[in-house]
């Protein structure tokens, strides 16, 4: 344990950065007890990030993890991932041809009217060098815009469209897509969410926009809305929003998705597996729906 770790009842953190990210010493993500798990989930809430090392998980395993900290969705409302057997899994692997990489800021699935919770990463194949994630923290960034700006965005809708990313693989697929809250998804309508979400567990406001799925701000013009986001990416990806991991074998980290966006490194020439699962979300709620307790 560092100088630095802090221990609670159930877990000792190892905080990344001053406002989020911490690793979690001396667990086994395979015999935890309820403790723990409830402890993981108050950290989650807290850290938004959160980094196990030295994990031994296969396929099952993850489940069984995900499983335990909530309700898990399909491995991706669209894709397909003929090399696992648990239709929970998204096998991210970019020796596959269909492989869509993720070097753009992007919070997951956002294109759906109930995007997951959070996701559970696990690193299985790693290139010698490069192919680290960052994150950023969406609540820290809202808090540090000027007041002005935070009265704008607070009453701003954006539009969520997977079809940027997503809608020529669906056609490849016949329209075949999997099942997403109940449902077979057969095409990607665009969504809309609240610019700014209020974190149903903490209260917390963040920033809820980004440049992978966020295709435009409701009820402005174009130059407008491309103005408005632009300074909105710019600030979130300040490099005081942000934490970075460097991936080991062994490494499993679990992110908030509800407060964070990350950005996967295209940076290395080796083959590179991880294997995603994700934990059932609501729908976002923004500062006006929630009303005077957003905080």
């Amino acid at each position: 344990m560092t100088e630095h770790a802090t221990r609670t009842s159930a877990l000792t953190l190892d905080k990344l950065g001053p406002s989020f990210g911490a690793e979690v010493l001396g667990v086994d993500l395979r015999d935890l007890t309820d403790d723990q798990i409830l402890a993981i989930r108050s950290a989650l809430v807290e850290h938004k990030v959160l980094f196990f090392g030295g994990q031994d998980l296969t396929d099952a395993a993850q489940v069984d993890l995900g499983r335990r900290l909530g309700e898990l969705t399909a491995g991706h409302p669209v894709a397909h991932s003929p090399a696992v057997q648990h239709p929970e899994i998204y096998n991210i692997d970019s020796t596959d041809p269909e492989f869509s990489f993720s070097d753009v800021w992007h919070t997951d699935v956002t294109f759906m009217d109930k995007p997951p919770l959070g996701s559970i990463l696990r690193a299985v194949q790693l290139p010698t060098s490069g192919g680290d994630t960052s994150w950023v923290d969406t609540q820290l960034a809202y808090d540090s815009l000027s007041a002005p700006v935070r009265q704008l965005v607070d009453q701003l809708t954006a539009v969520h469209d997977g079809n940027r990313e997503w809608g020529a693989y669906l056609r490849r697929r016949q329209g075949q897509g999997n099942i997403w809250d109940g449902k077979q998804v057969t095409e990607l309508a665009p969504v809309e969410h609240p610019v700014v979400r209020v974190h149903p567990e903490s209260g917390r406001p963040g920033l809820f926009v980004n440049p992978g799925f966020t295709s435009h701000i409701v009820g402005v013009s174009d130059a407008e809305s491309r103005a408005i986001l632009d300074l909105l990416y710019a600030h979130l990806t300040k490099p005081e929003h942000t934490i970075r991991h460097r991936w080991q074998l062994g490494d499993v980290g679990i992110w908030d998705n509800r407060s964070t966006s990350h950005y996967a490194n295209r940076d290395y020439h080796e083959p590179r597996v991880m294997r995603r699962i994700t934990l059932a979300g609501d729908r976002p709620i923004g500062v006006r729906q929630a009303g005077p307790t957003a905080a």
